[in-house]
């Protein structure tokens, strides 16, 4: 059964900048993820996501951002935890939530924070 509760969030204009500024990013064709684990013991991570009006219009962008939130939502206990900032790219636009699930995955198994099952 998973796990209903909201997902904690980067909310604050600081928050997303030290991500930015002191994580690492590793991108695709529709997403580009930012990762800052933090030396002090996080219980759990917290997401951001950051759409630019380049994307779409409104519909479009809160479209793209529930299907993120959703996927890592549904897979949290697999991700390492840190901060992390979820950029879409233009590409991003119209595509399904199994095209934005397997590309976050993508990245989560690229920058080695996405583990298939429980956490190690």
């Amino acid at each position: 059964m998973h796990d209903l509760r909201p997902l904690p969030a980067l909310k604050s204009k600081s928050d997303f900048a030290g991500v930015y500024r002191n994580g690492k990013a590793y991108g695709s064709r529709l997403l580009v993820l930012y990762i800052y684990e933090s030396e002090k013991g996080q219980e759990a991570g917290r997401l951001g996501i950051s759409i630019s009006k380049k994307v779409g219009n409104s519909v479009e962008r809160h479209r793209l951002r529930r299907l993120i939130r959703e996927s890592f939502r549904l897979r949290k206990s697999e991700w390492a935890a840190a901060d992390y900032c979820v950029v879409a790219r233009r590409e991003a636009a119209g595509k399904s939530f199994r095209e934005i699930e397997d590309c976050l995955l993508y990245l989560g198994k690229k920058s080695e924070t996405w583990y298939e099952g429980e956490m190690p």
